[in-house]
């Protein structure tokens, strides 16, 4: 091989390699469940590193029926903070693969 040229053979290895870590990085992410609340935890919502809502939990003390727009603006905070915790694990899981790219592996 002469300086300059690069083994195709190893960077498709390198991709196909790329390729596993991403696949068993965002599985572990389908996997794992982060959790967030509102209201000094009156109300928590868990959410998948995927992003889907597998929990809501209220406190029965928030429950007032004179007040239901309090309780729906406290699970819709619990709610984002859930998804804002999964979106920090997923940058924290797949931030390393992703940043890789293809660029990493011919520079």
């Amino acid at each position: 091989m002469q300086p300059g040229q690069f083994d195709m053979q190893a960077l498709l290895q390198q991709a196909q390699n790329m390729q596993q870590q991403m696949a068993t990085a965002q599985e572990e992410l389908a996997n794992t469940e982060v959790t967030g609340n509102a209201g000094n935890n009156l109300v928590t919502a868990t959410v998948t590193g995927g992003g889907e809502l597998v929990n809501l939990a209220i406190d029965p003390k928030i429950v007032d029926p004179e007040d239901v727009e309090t309780l729906q603006d406290l699970v819709i905070a619990a709610i984002k903070d859930a998804n804002q915790k999964a979106q920090q694990l997923v940058e924290q899981k797949l931030g390393p693969l992703a940043q890789g790219g293809l660029g990493g592996l011919l520079g």
